[in-house]
């Protein structure tokens, strides 16, 4: 058998680097290999000539002949209006912030004294203390003649509707 030949290590990590150079610089040329391949601009064919885009800046444009040759137009960007209303929304909602920061703001007539309370307010069911119970407030009297004149007026109505109804019918016969 022969004596296995040992390289320095130096020899093994300039290996190394040269293959790891090798191995990357081949990635470096396969992502640039469809650029040049293709060139900058895709074309797709359309009804009125050609919609063209640019690879490297993301342009789209409408190219189209004319009597002259051809002519290449932008087409709008509906992102840069987007961005637009963006930056606009967020500077008024800054605005609303800092209005809010500073305080309230009261506008129109402040002169007049609100009401302490709702007269016309039923007070809320009442727990009575120790116990589990519910306590409803009862109907004033004063609700209850409110009612008491609704019923008195509507059963008068009735009746007179009830009365005009029999004269016609006896009329008739």
């Amino acid at each position: 058998m022969r004596p296995a030949t040992s390289f320095p290590k130096s020899m093994i990590a300039i290996a190394a680097v040269a293959a790891v150079l090798a191995l990357g610089g081949g990635l470096v040329t396969a992502q640039s290999a469809p650029d040049g391949e293709n060139g900058r601009y895709t074309m797709t064919p359309t009804p009125e000539g050609v919609l063209r885009l640019d690879t490297r800046t993301g342009t789209v444009s409408t190219c189209s002949k004319n009597g002259t040759g051809w002519a290449c137009y932008a087409v709008p960007d509906e992102r840069t209006a987007l961005d637009a209303e963006i930056g606009r929304l967020q500077a008024e909602n800054e605005k609303l912030k800092a209005q809010l920061a500073a305080g309230p703001t009261v506008s129109g007539k402040i002169e007049d004294a609100l009401p302490k309370s709702d007269s016309l307010k039923k007070g809320e069911p009442k727990v009575a203390e120790g116990e589990r119970k519910i306590e409803i407030p009862l109907p004033s009297d004063q609700d209850v003649d409110r009612v008491m004149s609704f019923l008195e007026r509507a059963w008068r109505r009735l009746i007179e509707m009830a009365n005009r109804v029999q004269k016609d019918v006896s009329g008739r016969i």
